[in-house]
């Protein structure tokens, strides 16, 4: 509780002087809605909020998904394999000199209009940090316990099980936080580039329309999608890494 405190208090002294700010100057709502206005529009239009936010919720696990199931599998074969490293490191770096604006139209050309390129966009920008954070913890693992697992005749999958991925567990889920709050971005390009659904849809929509009210009621829907994978992630990692956290 006391953790939330200072950021709750914090939101709630920002969302008065926003308010106050735009009844001082008298803002319409198509240039700045206040908070008040947002929050009715979230309440009246929390069905249409609702389905689009369930959709693009969608496209973002299963980004995460199709990134752990590629960036696992690779940061263990560059761990192992260190030409490997060296032949693919400057491959991935280059790939996120990419600006996403540029990617998405690509990948919407590959996947369609469908789904699969807005889970495409966040997989490709979850993977990095996935990959990257995951293949240090395994190299920062102590050498003295590779000394002992080598001495003691353990063979390759028993030494992974068993020291290298339990070692490289706080340096995984470091990067998995990361992934998830910026994952929302790679799915909202995608919606926005091509899309019939989801919350960068609606927003484009709406500020087709100067429904800016709305455009922020999405972001306040993305923003707790966000936040709930965070935590999600956080509670995973405590339930997880606990020899972790009693180091901390």
């Amino acid at each position: 509780m006391r953790k939330a405190a200072l950021p709750l208090l914090f939101l709630v002294a920002f969302l008065a002087f926003w308010e106050v700010f735009c009844r001082m100057f008298n803002l319409p709502p198509f240039l700045l809605p206040a908070p008040s206005r947002v929050a009715l529009v979230l309440a009246t239009e929390a069905p249409l909020l609702l389905r689009h936010g369930l959709t693009t919720t969608l496209e973002i696990l299963l980004g995460i998904l199709l990134s752990l199931a590629v960036g696992i599998p690779l940061s263990i074969a560059m761990f192992f394999s260190p030409a490997l490293e060296k032949a693919l490191s400057p491959l991935l770096i280059a790939s996120q000199a990419i600006p996403v604006f540029a990617a998405a139209p690509l990948l919407v050309v590959w996947f369609g209009y469908g789904m699969g390129s807005k889970v495409a966009m966040a997989a490709v920008i979850i993977f990095f940090p996935v990959t990257v954070t995951l293949l240090q913890g395994f190299k920062s693992c102590d050498p003295d316990l590779k000394t002992l697992f080598s001495v003691m005749g353990a063979g390759f999958l028993t030494t992974l099980r068993h020291l290298y991925w339990p070692w490289a567990l706080p340096y995984f889920f470091a990067g998995l936080r990361v992934a998830v709050s910026v994952a929302a971005i790679g799915a909202v390009i995608g919606e926005w580039v091509g899309s019939l659904d989801g919350l960068g849809f609606l927003m484009m929509q709406a500020n087709a329309r100067l429904r800016v009210d709305l455009v922020f009621a999405s972001i306040v829907v993305l923003s707790a999608v966000s936040l709930s994978l965070w935590g999600a992630v956080c509670f995973l990692e405590n339930k997880t890494v606990r020899w972790a956290e009693k180091k901390r």
